[in-house]
């Protein structure tokens, strides 16, 4: 994921804590913060040291990120979404962390259907 998807100043975290709203499953906090006039969402990944080691953690980012660019046309665009990780992450693998995000972002209205009949023009 390029850099300019990412948050990574403290500040723009602080924003999306304090202004954004926030909604939970038991693998992951999502704050999500509506920044209008921007092109495209970004993240933000916090994933704390009581999770595991720096490869486990490391490894948790990498699956996010990658979840978030499969379900990038999904996604309301001019938002900003701070990704929490808690403990049950740990032990999940890509897709279970994927749909365990999906259920969250769908849980706080975030993602868009996909427009009537899209499937039907791929075949």
């Amino acid at each position: 994921m390029k850099k300019e998807f990412r948050v990574k100043k403290n500040k723009e975290f602080q924003d999306a804590f304090k202004k954004g709203k926030s909604f939970a499953n038991r693998q992951f906090v999502v704050y999500s913060l509506n920044k209008p006039g921007q092109e495209h969402f970004r993240i933000g990944l916090s994933v704390s040291k009581k999770i595991g080691n720096a490869v486990t953690r490391n490894q948790i980012k990498r699956y996010v990120r990658q979840a978030f660019h499969e379900l990038e046309n999904e996604l309301k665009h001019p938002f900003d979404y701070i990704i929490i990780a808690r403990k049950p992450v740990a032990d999940m693998g890509f897709h279970e962390i994927k749909n365990s995000l999906i259920h969250v972002l769908k849980l706080s209205k975030v993602m868009v259907k996909p427009k009537p009949g899209m499937a039907d023009k791929q075949s």
